[in-house]
């Protein structure tokens, strides 16, 4: 994959400057840069729509925000930055003392020059954030506030990109597209979703895969609110999100954590030897909470490199393009490409000859093995997926209990399956 990362951290450092919200233009404009490289369905869901419990938001618009002190100057100018305004503030005209000001103003000081990510989506009110020291260095006086932000009716946007499979039940990749400058969180998992199905394209999968680029919380609602007639095809699905910073890959399991999609990433990330961590379900987090709420308990898991708000730079400014790197979230992407090949792969067979052990001789399939550097591992894997071809167990089953590659095993039913002494 010579290349791809390097491409992925373009599209992140692309993306990254655009003010992304629950809703609005930056979302747009997000989308139609995505649909540079993946052909998008976006959809447009109108303000007051009722989406399960909840009711789809007012839109949320900025051009163009800043604190000036006396002489004009800018001391806090939101087109430095899209964190520099608190997300979905009302619009602000006024001249106010700094001791009012204060009120309305978020820092870090613990970490003095960097400035935080604030948002408030269902409360109305008006903020900035800024670096502690920018704020330490502003003397007593009236500062010009102004904040040109528009909130009426509107729509919610949110987007998929459908790569067709061989059979109509689906896996969903979702990635959400709510956050600003904020690079790992989440534009590089924008970025791994966005080429894992432009390589799903160019093979033929068996699952169906449908990648949901929207906004968190509010946004997979009202794709589960929309699709809920419809939900019983998704078989597995996967949360992309921090897909690009030098931390150990995390696996997050379904609410069900005996899922096939959490079987088969812990045995990827086992068998690849890759450094990582397996956590156990929470009912916090990103959309997974949404896919695995009971009434709908999808396999549904996340895969991060290190969680949300596990590093400090999480939710800040320092969570910029050079917080990322092609590395990282090229062997995110790997990662997600092998567990899908075994997805894709992992069957359940039925042994045709069943009592005793068939000749496998007179049939080639020995002679097929000759001279091969692993001719014992896969006649044990032959071995190994006729025993257990019962209907019941499935290759990742077999590769589980054998100690082999699920690749020898799989290779080993394809032969298995077209000398005729399996079938699914």
């Amino acid at each position: 994959m010579t290349g791809v990362g390097e491409e992925m951290h373009a599209l992140v450092e692309r993306l990254y400057p655009l003010c992304r919200s629950i809703t609005g233009d930056g979302v747009r404009a997000t989308l139609d840069i995505v649909g540079e490289y993946v052909p998008l369905r976006v959809h447009e869901v109108p303000t007051g729509t009722q989406v399960l419990d909840w009711t789809v938001p007012q839109e949320w618009n900025i051009r163009d925000a800043y604190i000036a002190d006396s002489t004009g100057r800018r001391v806090v100018d939101f087109a430095e930055s899209s964190l520099h305004v608190l997300g979905y503030s009302v619009p602000v005209a006024r001249t106010m003392p700094l001791t009012e000001l204060r009120a309305h103003l978020h820092t870090l000081p613990d970490h003095p020059n960097w400035v935080p990510y604030r948002t408030s989506y269902y409360k109305p009110e008006w903020g900035f954030c800024l670096a502690q020291e920018t704020l330490d260095a502003l003397p007593d006086g009236d500062y010009e506030v102004r904040i040109d932000s528009t909130l009426a009716d509107g729509h919610l946007t949110y987007a998929e990109h459908v790569v067709p499979g061989q059979v109509a039940d689906e896996v969903i990749v979702s990635c959400h597209t709510c956050h600003p400058s904020l690079a790992n969180d989440n534009l590089a998992g924008i970025a791994v979703a966005t080429f894992l199905a432009r390589a799903l394209a160019r093979e033929t999968p068996y699952y169906t895969y449908r990648f949901i680029y929207a906004p968190g919380t509010i946004g997979a609602i009202t794709w589960l609110a929309r699709n809920a007639e419809r939900v019983d095809r998704v078989k597995h699905g996967l949360v992309l999100a921090c897909a690009g910073d030098s931390g150990q890959l995390t696996y997050k399991q379904s609410r069900r954590g005996d899922a096939e999609i959490d079987r088969v990433l812990r045995h990827v990330l086992t068998a690849s030897e890759r450094p990582h961590h397996i956590n156990e379900f929470t009912p916090y987090g990103y959309d997974e909470r949404q896919y695995c709420s009971p009434g709908f308990n999808l396999g549904v898991g996340s895969l991060s490199r290190t969680p949300y708000a596990g590093y400090p730079e999480y939710h800040t400014s320092a969570d910029n393009p050079d917080f990322v790197s092609p590395e990282a979230m090229t062997d995110t992407l790997a990662v997600c490409r092998e567990a899908f090949a075994v997805l894709d792969r992992n069957r359940r067979y039925l042994n045709l000859s069943p009592y005793g052990e068939p000749q496998l001789g007179r049939r080639g399939l020995y002679d097929a093995l000759g001279g091969r550097s692993d001719t014992k591992q896969a006649q044990m894997a032959m071995l190994w997926v006729l025993n257990l071809s019962d209907g019941e167990h499935s290759l990742l089953d077999v590769a589980e209990r054998s100690g082999l590659s699920f690749d020898s095993v799989a290779g080993a039913a394809d032969a298995l399956h077209e000398a005729g002494l399996i079938k699914t």
